[in-house]
C-alpha cells in the first residue's frame, strides 16, 4: 500500500517538496531507496514531518546511509543538516555489487578515514580539553579497523558486509557523539576545501582517503603503513594525482581547509603551517607515497 515518490537530485528543495507530499497524506514511515543523495532527501523530509525513516542503500559510497546528517545542496552550495537517524538500514549485496567500483572504493576511503578523524579528536581532547565520547570513538575506530587488514576481493560478500557494517557504525558513532566529530577531522576539512576550490573534482570518499593519508603523514601515525597498504590494495585514491590535482592545487586545498570548519581542531590547526611549510610537506608526502 505504499506510495512512491521519485526525487531528483540531493537538494533542500527536493526534500521540502517530498515533505509537503508526506504531510498531504497519512503515512507510517518513509523508506528511502537509492544512493546517498536520495537517502539524504528522504532523511531530511522524514525529520521535517516527524516520521521514522528506513534506509535501503543501493550503493556503499559513504557513511551517510545511517548518519544523523543530510548533505544537501541549496542555492548552489552544499550544507550539512542535522536529521534523525534511520531506524533501520537494508543493504542488498547483489545490488551493491553491481554499482560502479569507484563507489565502493569511496566507501572504503570514508570508513578508513575514521582512523585519522579519531586521532584528531584525541588531539583536540589533549590540547584543548575538548570532551571525548569513548563510545563514539570505539564505534568509529572499530568500523575502520575491521577493514584495515582485509585482503579479500572488493566485491566479495564478506568484504561488502564488513564495509556496510563499517559505514553503519560510522553513522551510529556520529549519533552517539551528537556531531560528526568521530568521523570528520582534517581529512574532511581537506575534502571540503577541494569541493570549494575545485568543484566536482572527485568523489567524497576518495578525497577524504587522500586527506586522511596526508593528515596521518603529518602526525606520523603509527598505523600509517597499514593505512597506505589498505588504500593501495583496494585501489582507493592515495595522492593528489589520483584526484586529478597537482601538488600546488592540493597544497592550496590544505591551506584553505581549516577555514571550512573554524570550530574544529585537527592536526592542521595544531601545526599552524605557513604556505611555504604546507608546500614542503605536500612535496614530501607525494615523494613518499606516489609510487
Amino acid at each position: 500500500n505504499a506510495d512512491v515518490y521519485p526525487v531528483e537530485g540531493g537538494t533542500v528543495e527536493a526534500a521540502i517538496e517530498l515533505a509537503d507530499a508526506l504531510r498531504a497524506g497519512s503515512y507510517d514511515a518513509v523508506v528511502g531507496i537509492g544512493g546517498g543523495r536520495t537517502l539524504d532527501v528522504a532523511k531530511y523530509a522524514a525529520s521535517l514531518t516527524g516520521l521514522p525513516m528506513v534506509a535501503v542503500a543501493t550503493s556503499l559510497a559513504h557513511d551517510g546511509i545511517a548518519s544523523p546528517v543530510a548533505s544537501l545542496d541549496h542555492d548552489g552550495h552544499k550544507g550539512s543538516h542535522g536529521v534523525n537517524v534511520p531506524i533501520a538500514v537494508v543493504v542488498d549485496l547483489d545490488h551493491v555489487r553491481a554499482c560502479p567500483p569507484e563507489q565502493l572504493r569511496g566507501g572504503v576511503g570514508d570508513v578508513l578515514s575514521n582512523l585519522s578523524a579519531v586521532a584528531d579528536w584525541e588531539l583536540a581532547n589533549t590540547e584543548r580539553g575538548e570532551p571525548l565520547d569513548g563510545l563514539a570513538v570505539a564505534l568509529a575506530r572499530s568500523g575502520a579497523e575491521a577493514l584495515l587488514y582485509r585482503d579479500d576481493e572488493l566485491v566479495s560478500d564478506a568484504f561488502l558486509t564488513t564495509l556496510a557494517e563499517g559505514l553503519v557504525l560510522s553513522g551510529v558513532a556520529m549519533a552517539a557523539a551528537g556531531s560528526s566529530r568521530p568521523c570528520s577531522g582534517a581529512c574532511h576539512e581537506i575534502s571540503h576545501a577541494i569541493d570549494a576550490l575545485y568543484p566536482d573534482q572527485a568523489a567524497h570518499g576518495e578525497q577524504v582517503a587522500v586527506g586522511a593519508l596526508f593528515a596521518s603523514y603529518l602526525r606520523e601515525y603509527e598505523h600509517l603503513p597499514a593505512l597506505d597498504d589498505s588504500l593501495r590494495r583496494h585501489g582507493v585514491a592515495r595522492v593528489p594525482r589520483d584526484l586529478g590535482l597537482t601538488e600546488d592545487q592540493f597544497a592550496a586545498a590544505v591551506k584553505h581547509a581549516p577555514s571550512t570548519r573554524p570550530d574544529r581542531y585537527t592536526i592542521l590547526e595544531h601545526l599552524g603551517m605557513s604556505e611555504d611549510e604546507i608546500g614542503g610537506r605536500v612535496q614530501g608526502f607525494v615523494a613518499a607515497f606516489d609510487r
